[in-house]
């Protein structure tokens, strides 16, 4: 009995080690080279643009504002509303077909460079090598027993991941919050429920994902990986290992002559390995652990340089490129990504400069098709007027497309603050012998009283009798 319950054990834990594996931390050797500096570049950029936004102002204003309470969205000088949802649209768009386009191109450039977990992932290292020191020294210190030198080294690691997960969480909340005013809540003690509740659950989530997590997001949690491969064909630009080159591999030393003894270039010293973030050996081919970061080229590109090897055993290659075959960069699939993304942009930017902060609907009473009154047609309406400028406005009505058609109404101008709609009521006549079929177009027009170039048209239908 108890040697079949040590079997059934057994069997539990081989499928529990089938389906996930145990984490073993990862100690990241720093490396210097070409694509470290474009990490490091990419870094500093995408952290001070998302430190700094929320302090710089626009036109007396905080630059980027999402100010969810008055249904407002300031983008430097631009203010949308709700109704704008449709930027947003193709925002995403822009941003998915970016994705697919440099992707195919280059694979996971943005997974590399400028992904928020790689971003604040690689910050969290730099604060980790700071305090702890290079990877040797963190791991002799993770292998260490407790003592009273371990204690204070991590809680000091930790103490700056917190600090600097609080400010991450401040900056996220100031993009809705102005970052001033949030300032002045936190000095004074006095932080709303929702302000604090998004400060630390996003400072929260920074720490664990960048602190703790790290590449367990990427291998298991990013859905990114799982479908990258979908957009690689054999011409994709990806970090490769010249297998043909640099096998068989083995250590030598510098000044032998490894040709005649049969070795490739690689001399098996694993620095590719230890400068991974997610611990993989690239020398096992393409794998979708793989981010992109080019730590490993840069790391065996310097190992090539002392022993007086040529550079790129490991780089960006292709596919084709290591089989011996021609490459193509420029392929169907890259110009059809590039049109879609060039015609999206292009639409985008034509529609957000050419955008009139003012909206217009028109909607017909739907229980009456028209009235007759002494000769007369009617016709009832109720526009809606929406104001998206920053100030108000004082709106003329007209209406044409019928031979004396005419406004009934006390007034044939409309007052509307900014950010507001306005109903108004409007009641349209005209004799029955100008109508020349039972449902004819008008065009409703509105001109602001104080600036004629803000001005909107909206086209309806006027009803009468059959002729």
């Amino acid at each position: 009995m108890s040697t079949n319950n040590s079997l059934d054990s057994s069997r539990d834990e081989d499928i529990e080690q089938v389906l996930f594996a145990k984490r073993e931390k990862i100690f990241p050797r720093e490396v210097h080279g070409v694509f470290a500096a474009l990490r490091i570049a990419s870094v500093l950029l995408l952290l001070g643009i998302f430190y700094g936004l929320p302090w710089l102002n626009w036109d007396g204003r905080q630059s980027i504002l999402l100010d969810l309470p008055a249904r407002k969205f300031y983008v430097f000088g631009l203010t949308f509303w709700p109704q704008d949802f449709l930027y947003l649209t193709f925002l995403l768009i822009i941003a998915a077909m970016t994705l697919f386009f440099f992707t195919t191109l280059a694979g996971r450039l943005w997974c590399g460079y400028a992904c928020p977990q790689t971003v604040w992932t690689e910050t969290f290292l730099w604060i980790e090598r700071l305090i702890e020191g290079d990877r040797n020294k963190q791991i002799r210190l993770e292998k260490s027993p407790w003592n009273l030198r371990k204690f204070r080294i991590k809680i000091s690691k930790h103490s700056l991941w917190v600090v600097f997960s609080l400010f991450t969480g401040f900056s996220f909340v100031a993009y809705f919050t102005p970052a001033r005013d949030l300032t002045q809540q936190i000095l004074n003690l006095s932080l709303g429920p929702w302000e604090a509740f998004w400060l630390f659950f996003y400072a929260f989530a920074t720490y664990g994902n960048a602190g703790w997590m790290r590449e367990q997001v990427c291998i298991y949690m990013c859905p990114y990986a799982r479908f990258q491969s979908a957009m690689f064909d054999n011409d994709t630009l990806t970090v490769s290992y010249d297998k043909q080159r640099g096998e068989p591999s083995g250590p030598r030393r510098s000044n032998i002559d490894h040709k005649k003894n049969g070795l490739g270039d690689c001399i098996n010293c694993t620095l590719c390995v230890q400068v991974c973030p997610t611990g993989i050996d690239i020398r096992d081919g393409l794998q979708y652990q793989c981010i992109g970061c080019s730590a490993c080229i840069d790391a065996c590109d310097d190992v090539m340089d002392k022993m007086k090897y040529p550079k790129g055993l490991i780089r960006y290659t292709t596919q084709n490129a290591l089989q011996g075959k021609p490459t193509r960069v420029l392929r169907p699939r890259i110009v059809i990504y590039g049109l879609i993304l060039l015609t999206i942009f292009a639409i985008f930017s034509y529609s957000v400069l050419n955008r009139v902060p003012l909206g217009l609907d028109v909607i017909r009473d739907r229980n009456q098709l028209y009235r007759e009154t002494a000769g007369l047609i009617e016709n009832i309406y109720t526009l809606k007027v929406l104001n998206m400028d920053k100030q108000a406005h004082t709106y003329h009505l007209t209406v044409n497309g019928i031979e004396g058609l005419s406004i009934e109404s006390d007034s044939d101008t409309i007052h509307v603050a900014s950010g507001q709609v306005q109903d108004y009521p409007v009641c349209l006549r005209v004799d029955e012998s100008n109508l020349t079929e039972r449902s004819s177009k008008i065009v409703f027009s509105l001109v602001a009283i104080d600036t004629e170039d803000l001005s909107i048209e909206e086209h309806a239908r006027f009803l009468g009798p059959v002729q």
